[in-house]
């Protein structure tokens, strides 16, 4: 089991990698997922570099936007990641 740190670090990295391949900036995201506009980009920037951990609410929004199941960003391993992200039922 990873720790939380490293658990952290995967949920940042997905999440940038989810957004640029959507093609949304840090702001579009946001804003999609409800955060006011005035905080949106900064919001979105601070979770994927770690400043700030985001709640599950949260992360499901991000999930909803980014068209992906919110377990992909805490799938212990890149393989079952991308098994989760292919496999989304709607």
């Amino acid at each position: 089991m990873k720790s939380t740190s490293s658990l952290q670090l995967t949920f940042q990295r997905r999440l940038k990698q989810a957004r640029l391949a959507k093609g949304l900036s840090q702001k579009g995201l946001g804003i999609a997922a409800g955060i006011d506009e005035f905080v949106a980009s900064t919001r979105i920037n601070r979770y994927e570099n770690g400043i700030h951990q985001v709640d599950l609410d949260t992360a499901q929004r991000l999930a909803d936007v980014l068209e992906i199941p919110a377990a992909y960003f805490y799938a212990e391993d890149d393989a079952l990641a991308e098994i989760i992200r292919t496999h989304k039922s709607n």
